[in-house]
């Protein structure tokens, strides 16, 4: 299976890496050296930041028990936010969160979550379990949420059942001047300067839990709401300009995408949008019903040839966006993915619970390399979700954390933020499985801003480790270095008694006779700063 610069399943715009032990010999076919090529010189796109986005919905104990203990909590917190959650998300560098929803969104009435916290109304989360929300955790908390983390807004207004109205009181209440009547509300809650949104959602599946509107009735709405949904934050100009995203597609479905990217096509000078979304989620049929805990190699294999599908969902989206937009001006923003398993017993099926196993950490690595590949118009996505809720960074029991497997692929991949893709063509192999068959490794690479070259490799056989030779053409490597995740099972997950199970540990290459030599262990992921 020959991966070249420009298909699909290649690693079109980045450089992919397959290795070998130095002093390694094949032994059998599962042992055949697999070959890499690297072409720093070649033009590539960059990999923008905002594609590790985070999301954090009012769902399940996302928020209230995983990000907001309140300030009287004996959990160390800074006003009322757990502080051992913001250590572990400031080293992911995450560039925007996603908040407050999801179908969240479409219910949520910001003016129940500003103000005095005796003053808040307690409403009941009819999407999410029927929880009760004492809306303690506000516009002013997420904001200083995302200041401690060091991330940006990405705020999704109510297009469901609020008005343009009141998305626009709300966007003035965050951005406007402290001498408007909006500001000087802000100001008497605690924050008198203007707050940063850099993204605003209009609307969230409006196909579906947003309101079940029919494109030509979602389009209508969008432009009100693009028009009159204003940033007034006189420092947000330029670059650094508020983007809006509308509602894109439902999968496979590409009613929405047609519709609004016509309308747009069209547009007059009074509205305008910066992104179209994406949801789709790695399942395996719907409902979701495949466990998240105790599997065997049967549900691996299927989890990982489903999760590859959005590499071809991608690519039809945006050739239905590139018919209207050829320049690609909008951005793909794929704002919501991840792994969606069936609850685990014992839990609240509406909180969404599941566990974070070392096959979700493939299943994590493996998009972001997709995404990666459509780096010309996926600009933007938002993994599902944060903390405590499906594909989880981190997960929480009252005073106890511990980091997941698809959190240290996002440490991992941070040298790839904002860095200058590399193409690279390479032979990835075959894994078999029953009657499933996916290619043996994937890989991406890219420059950062200091002109290191970083690789990232994925070996999806959990098996047989991926034996590779890497060439890279113009600078003969000498040596890499980096760290490598893997684990004793595919269904390995860590624990808050064995927290350590699936964690990072250092791995090295030295350089061959023609190029980099490396051993890609059995079902692992592994990221190297080349040397």
């Amino acid at each position: 299976m020959k991966h070249r610069i420009g298909s699909r399943r290649a690693v079109l715009l980045c450089a992919g890496l397959l290795l070998t032990l130095p002093g390694a010999r094949p032994a059998s076919a599962d042992d055949a050296v697999l070959e890499l090529r690297v072409h720093p010189s070649r033009p590539a796109p960059t990999l923008d930041r905002n594609v590790f986005g985070q999301f954090a919905e009012h769902l399940g104990t996302g928020i209230y028990g995983g990000v907001w203990v309140g300030k009287d909590s004996p959990i160390p917190n800074v006003r009322g936010i757990r502080s051992d959650v913001v250590n572990a998300l400031r080293a992911l560098h995450v560039p925007n969160v996603r908040w407050p929803g999801g179908c969240f969104g479409d219910e949520y009435h910001w003016r129940d979550g500003i103000g005095p916290a005796a003053h808040r109304r307690v409403t009941v989360n009819a999407n999410w379990g029927g929880a009760l929300d004492p809306n303690s955790f506000g516009t002013d908390e997420f904001m200083d949420f995302i200041d401690q983390i060091g991330s940006n807004a990405y705020v999704s207004v109510n297009v469901g059942s609020g008005t343009p109205a009141e998305a626009a009181a709300w966007m003035a209440y965050m951005t406007a001047d402290p001498a408007t009547s909006a500001g000087q509300e802000r100001a008497a809650n605690g924050h008198r300067a203007p707050y940063r949104v850099q993204f605003v959602g209009l609307g969230n599946e409006s196909w579906g839990c947003g309101g079940a509107m029919t494109p030509d009735y979602y389009v209508s709405q969008m432009k009100l709401y693009a028009r009159f949904v204003r940033n007034y934050n006189a420092a947000q100009t330029g670059s650094d300009a508020m983007r809006r995203v509308a509602v894109g597609a439902d999968g496979a479905k590409t009613e929405y995408v047609e519709a609004v990217m016509k309308a747009w096509q069209e547009k007059v000078w009074s509205w305008d949008i910066e992104a179209l979304s994406l949801h789709s989620y790695t399942s395996a049929g719907w409902p979701p019903a495949h466990p998240s805990e105790k599997f065997g190699e049967d549900e691996y294999a299927l989890l990982l040839k489903d999760t590859l599908a959005m590499d071809g969902l991608i690519a039809r989206h945006s050739a239905i966006m590139d018919r209207y937009d050829p320049q690609k001006k909008v951005a793909l923003a794929v704002d919501e993915w991840g792994a969606w398993y069936a609850p685990l017993a014992g839990t609240n099926p509406g909180f969404l619970v599941q566990q974070n196993s070392l096959r979700d950490a493939l299943l994590a690595a493996l998009n972001l390399d997709i995404f990666a590949r459509h780096a010309d118009r996926v600009r933007m996505t938002n993994i599902a979700q944060m903390i405590n809720v499906l594909q989880a960074m981190i997960m929480t029991d009252h005073e106890k954390m511990v980091l997941t497997p698809t959190y240290y692929i996002y440490r991992m991949y941070v040298p790839f933020q904002d860095a200058r893709l590399v193409p690279v063509e390479f032979e990835a192999g075959r894994y078999s499985h029953g009657s499933i068959t996916l290619p043996r490794v994937d890989a991406i690479a890219a420059r950062d801003s200091h002109g290191t070259l970083w690789l990232a490799l994925v070996n999806l056989d959990p098996d047989h480790p991926a034996h590779v030779h890497a060439i890279i053409d113009g600078a003969p490597p000498h040596s890499a270095q980096g760290q490598v995740l893997t684990a004793a099972a595919v269904d390995s997950v860590n624990t808050f008694t064995a927290p350590e199970t699936v964690a990072p540990r250092a791995l090295g290459a030295t350089a061959g006779t023609h190029g980099l030599i490396l051993d890609l262990p059995p079902k692992s992921v592994s990221v190297l700063q080349v040397q």
